[in-house]
């Protein structure tokens, strides 16, 4: 498994001047500020489960009810309104295949933008258009989990997930009039000479965003480490120059939290897959936020606050998403252990410093 960065990677030459042209193609297009996007993850299930570099590969065996392995609502728009409160953006509404019936996914994506005040991304597999529709009210974009481009690599990493409905899909949202994105895995076995299949498979498919994960090696998997810094930087940097407008979030992780100075030189938007809830108001946290001033980018999103309490009226951001009572009870309790472990770190941050 990979081990944590001490300290910031050095890039060699080549990439050094790659992720400086990336660096000024990103400037002349956006205006620095630098948020992160959280991912807000339904259930551990996947009726799938076959997707050899994936978590929930190893958690299908397991699970002999998958409606237990669902969250509850409560739970879920907790955190999306930590999302509204911090300054966060949501990265996407996601879950394993076949988690809720599809009725509910849609009140489900209607409650989380009600908690969030705009309207959200969606990553829940391929789906009919019709069905796809159902989600106009909440729904700004629609996020195709395809991996890898080529397509001898998607047949080996996710034997079970084809990426002809992917394809499909992305073509229905432009019809419907949603924005599209699109997954890509550094680390899975791809070289740089797939780039080519990529930049081709955009400029067919134009996207509004790509999210760029750096893989995270699962146990249980076969997959044993990620990507070196220098191999992430070289693909963000690509893509951010073939595509100066595309907006680029890179997935990255707590251990690597040393390079996003360099993810972000490199031309990415946004970062996201940190564990937020966990690093919040700690040493780590306040790290994230330096790598990124680091960069010489403006930080929106935050990762550390003397007083959370004071920071919304959190009943009120409650009070505006249309559901229950008792769920609206449940939300607030959940509330309070986030906010109350945030409060507790910092005290310890200040004790320390």
């Amino acid at each position: 498994m990979d081990k944590e960065l001490i300290e910031t990677p050095k890039l060699s030459d080549e990439v050094n001047a790659l992720m400086e042209e990336a660096n000024i193609v990103y400037q002349n297009n956006f205006d620095g500020n630098i948020w992160f996007g959280r991912c807000i993850f339904l259930s551990w299930y996947c009726s799938i489960g076959t997707c050899t570099f994936c978590f929930r590969s190893t958690q299908k065996h397991k699970i002999e009810n998958p409606a237990g392995a669902r969250r509850s609502i409560a739970s879920v728009l907790s955190e999306a309104l930590m999302i509204q409160g911090f300054n966060w953006r949501l990265e996407f509404l996601t879950g394993g295949y076949e988690i809720f019936p599809h009725e509910e996914m849609v009140k489900i994506a209607k409650s989380c933008e009600q908690a969030l005040g705009e309207k959200i991304w969606l990553n829940v597999g391929f789906m009919d258009k019709e069905k796809l529709a159902n989600f106009k009210d909440s729904t700004q974009g629609v996020v195709a989990s395809l991996e890898t481009i080529n397509p001898e690599l998607h047949k080996k990493v996710c034997p079970d997930k084809p990426m002809k409905p992917y394809f499909k899909l992305l073509d229905d949202c432009k019809d419907l009039g949603y924005k599209r994105s699109m997954t890509f895995i550094v680390g899975l076995g791809e070289v740089k000479e797939d780039f080519e299949l990529l930049k081709d498979f955009i400029e067919k498919n134009p996207l509004d965003r790509i999210t760029i994960y750096a893989l995270r090696p699962v146990k249980g998997t076969s997959f044993n480490h990620g990507p070196n810094t220098e191999e992430l930087v070289w693909w963000i940097s690509k893509i951010r120059i073939a595509f100066p407008k595309l907006e680029i979030i890179v997935g990255t992780a707590r251990h690597r939290i040393k390079e996003i100075s360099l993810l972000v030189k490199a031309g990415c938007n946004a970062i996201t897959k940190l564990p937020a809830t966990n690093i919040f108001n700690t040493e780590d946290g306040l790290e994230v936020e330096r790598q990124v001033k680091l960069a010489g980018r403006n930080f929106i999103s935050l990762f550390s606050c003397d007083d959370v309490y004071k920071l919304q009226d959190w009943d009120a951001l409650i009070e505006k998403i249309e559901v229950d009572t008792e769920t609206k009870l449940k939300i607030k309790e959940n509330l309070k252990l986030y906010l109350d472990n945030f409060v507790k770190n910092y005290k310890n941050l200040k004790q320390k410093n």
